[in-house]
């Protein structure tokens, strides 16, 4: 199977760089739907919740109905206060480690999706003492700068209680196979769907596809649940982003994944433990072009799967995620060919 290696660079970058945080995701959710509108789907539309959703239907009545889900939200931050000197603070949406925040460059969005750059501070540690200086803040106690003396400049700037934003940098190629860039958890995803999609454009498989890009998993895996009860599926599989500690310090039997060694299939994690037809379809999909595929080692975290499963009468849900070292910071680094591999082991799903 071939994809596209060039188009997949393009559409990483393209929506790394776009701004979709929980309960905000429209500049996200505009691109997916004109996307869609380029592929051969039958239907696509968003929810009420703000999910894009869609459906190519199947050649056999009988196929199944297949729910592939990938979120659209990233982590972030909202306003919850403006001083009167100009200072924003904020709060975190989402996982975030406060110990990568002070000197963070972060960028907000307006009503008018204009963009206002600041940068994260506290107290500076000339007048603090020795002791405070090895404490890290709460990010509510945080304030960002973004060069305002008043709290009206701020206000001109169409920002108030309740804008958000999220960590400002470019998506970037740092080698053949590196990219760098934020919010790859979870518009990796969202890019495996659409080159899905782009693989099976004009060919017909008996399984009916149904496609879900989630708002709000970032706090709380709200949008797959609405999407799941719209469109029920008979089976489903979240396609993800997940950490890679392939790194220092870290000893092999703590290592989860490890990037450029394959997608990840995940076996249990806080939010489900996925049945063994599922992971044995996943690894079926991957024998067919010899694929390169991983475990996912650890148990920690939770994906959309885990509130897709608990829909309606229950639906058997997995997990392939793409690994990223650096998850939920300001910048993450990924593998390209993981992706790739991915791709094919969707498509692979998909059909079986």
């Amino acid at each position: 199977m071939n994809v596209n290696r060039e188009n997949i660079i393009t559409i990483q970058k393209e929506l790394s760089n776009l701004i979709g945080c929980p309960g905000r995701e429209e500049e996200v959710t505009d691109y997916l739907l004109l996307k869609l509108e380029q592929l051969d789907v039958d239907k696509a539309w968003i929810d009420p919740l703000g999910n894009v959703l869609a459906i190519k239907e199947g050649s056999d009545p009988n196929g199944l109905r297949i729910l592939l889900d990938a979120h659209v939200d990233e982590v972030g931050f909202m306003i919850t206060h403006i001083s009167d000197d100009g200072f924003i603070y904020i709060t975190p949406l989402g996982g975030v480690d406060k110990r990568l925040m002070l000197s963070t460059l972060l960028q907000f969005q307006n009503e008018d999706r204009e963009r206002t750059i600041g940068v994260v501070s506290s107290t500076p540690p000339h007048f603090t003492k020795p002791d405070e200086r090895e404490k890290v803040p709460d990010i509510t106690e945080m304030f960002v700068d973004i060069g305002c003396k008043t709290k009206e400049e701020v206000i001109e700037r169409k920002l108030d209680i309740g804008s958000v934003g999220t960590f400002y940098i470019e998506c970037i190629q740092l080698n053949e196979d590196i990219l760098l860039g934020k919010a790859f958890d979870d518009r990796t995803g969202c890019n495996i769907i659409l080159q899905v999609l782009e693989s099976l454009k004009g060919e017909k498989i008996p399984n009916t596809l149904l496609i879900n890009f989630a708002v709000q998993e970032e706090v709380g895996l709200r949008g797959a649940k609405a999407a799941a009860y719209t469109l029920e599926p008979n089976i489903a599989l979240a396609i993800e982003n997940t950490s890679a500690n392939d790194v220092p310090n870290v000893s092999i039997p703590k290592v989860s994944t490890k990037i450029g060694e394959g997608p990840a299939i995940t076996t249990a994690d806080r939010s489900l433990i996925v049945p063994k037809t599922i992971i044995d379809r996943i690894k079926k999909a991957a024998e067919i072009d010899d694929i390169k595929w991983q475990y996912k080692k650890s148990v920690t975290g939770g994906t959309d799967a885990g509130s897709i499963s608990l829909t309606r009468s229950g639906i058997p849900s997995g997990v392939v995620a793409v690994p990223c070292r650096y998850i939920h910071a300001s910048a993450g680094l990924l593998n390209v060919e993981d992706i790739e591999n991915a791709i094919k082991l969707v498509v692979n799903f998909c059909k079986i």
